[in-house]
């Protein structure tokens, strides 16, 4: 009696051969139905057929697949006739009872194209090769991206699978991310109770690449997912199932810290991640920001994509950024500019026309000081820049009779 049934509930007892009622979790069910694939329905196996469905299966060696009910003999075990794949009892069910199924609703997930689109202007550098060899190769591996915010961490995982049209779910992690929002859980449908499968399960039934975006500010709750970064498969308590990982199904964490916390405040809400959740991620890569040459095309192309092209403007502002990063890594200032801040001038600059005021708008986040500090150094670089203090002077002079 088998149950092909995508995320259902089963509750009912079988009996083997010799008359006793038999009740196997997910994962021994999964050993046994896929012996009665390999050998036949009932089938009389040894102990090497064991292990060859057992590695087939994804699952440990069945220590549990003997003794009374399946030995019948010197290395030999039979298989539950038809009638005997059973799936763990959820609760137990009237004799005759029909199985019990959850009404589950279908995610929009399934009938999305998930590949992202690709960033006009991007400029592929740093870890990008890595990782688009990584998903290209189709093995899991999972890796974990750590580096200061606004340097293109998850740009970049997004832009190899753009580039390779595989498929990206991205999961923005927060301190009240866990399980039930990971792997899923019951939600109230049209007043109907249903279970829906989160991110994960649909990463791994997809085949696909599953970002975990600013995955230090997450909680243990995360170590829900250890089974998950052995590419192994996952049960899922709530409805009584074991999900397999699609071949391609990768894990990609990006982070500001390497899971150690935040010493300096700069990253306040990020945590100390469990070791052994760390331990399961195979590499880290360290994202810095683009060197110069690099950020320069990265600007220039901003500058394309939102028609405001000016080369000596691209220039100055990398220069710029440069010398406040050089500055913020001996010490000097607490605060950066990131490639995600220059591309906000960019944008503010093709939108209100004023170099300076671009660049003041966008630095207004920093404190006082921080901010007329960064302005006077971009002064000083470019020479040519008007001031707000300028046109005031300008202004003056104008309106003066002499």
């Amino acid at each position: 009696m088998t149950y092909p049934i995508k995320y259902a509930i089963i509750s009912y007892s079988e009996k083997t051969d010799k008359g006793m009622t038999m009740y196997l979790s997910p994962r021994k069910k999964l050993f046994v139905d896929t012996a009665a694939e390999m050998f036949g329905d009932g089938a009389v196996i040894t102990k090497a057929e064991k292990t060859a469905a057992a590695e087939k299966a994804g699952v440990p060696f069945p220590t549990w697949f003997k003794g009374e009910g399946f030995s019948v003999g010197y290395n030999a075990y039979k298989l539950p006739s038809e009638g005997g794949n059973v799936a763990a009892p959820v609760t137990a069910a009237p004799a005759g009872a029909e199985a019990t199924m959850v009404n589950l609703v279908a995610t929009n997930m399934e009938k999305q194209n998930l590949v992202p689109a690709k960033f006009e202007g991007f400029v592929p550098w740093g870890n990008f090769s890595l990782i688009e060899k990584v998903v290209k190769s189709g093995m899991f591996y999972p890796i974990f991206i750590t580096g200061l915010s606004g340097n293109g961490k998850t740009l970049m995982v997004e832009e190899v699978c753009a580039k390779l049209n595989k498929e990206l779910i991205r999961v923005n992690i927060t301190i009240e991310t866990d399980e039930d929002d990971l792997l899923g859980g019951f939600r109230l449908v049209n007043g109907e109770t249903k279970f829906v499968p989160g991110p994960v399960i649909e990463a791994m039934e997809r085949g696909c690449t599953l970002l975990l975006d600013e995955c230090d500010l997450g909680s243990n709750k995360l170590l829900a997912l250890q089974p998950v970064l052995e590419g192994k498969g996952v049960y899922l308590k709530k409805i009584n199932k074991w999900v397999t990982p699609k071949d391609g199904f990768n894990v990609m964490a990006t982070a500001n810290t390497k899971g150690k916390g935040s010493d300096d405040g700069r990253f306040i809400g990020t945590n100390i991640l469990n070791e052994a959740f760390l331990e399961r991620f195979a590499i880290t890569m360290e994202q810095p920001y683009a060197s110069p040459a690099v950020e320069t095309k990265i600007v220039k192309g901003a500058m394309k994509k939102y028609g405001s092209v000016d080369d000596e403007f691209a220039k100055n502002l990398v220069t710029w950024a440069d010398v406040i990063r050089k500055t913020f890594y001996d010490g000097g200032v607490d605060e950066v500019i990131s490639t995600r801040r220059l591309d906000h001038i960019v944008k503010a600059y093709a939108i209100f026309g004023d170099k300076m005021q671009a660049i003041e708008l966008c630095v207004a986040r920093f404190d006082e000081d921080t901010k007329v500090s960064f302005l006077d150094l971009y002064t000083k670089i470019d020479a040519g820049v008007i001031t707000g203090e300028d046109e005031t002077e300008s202004v003056a002079e104008e309106a003066m009779p002499f």
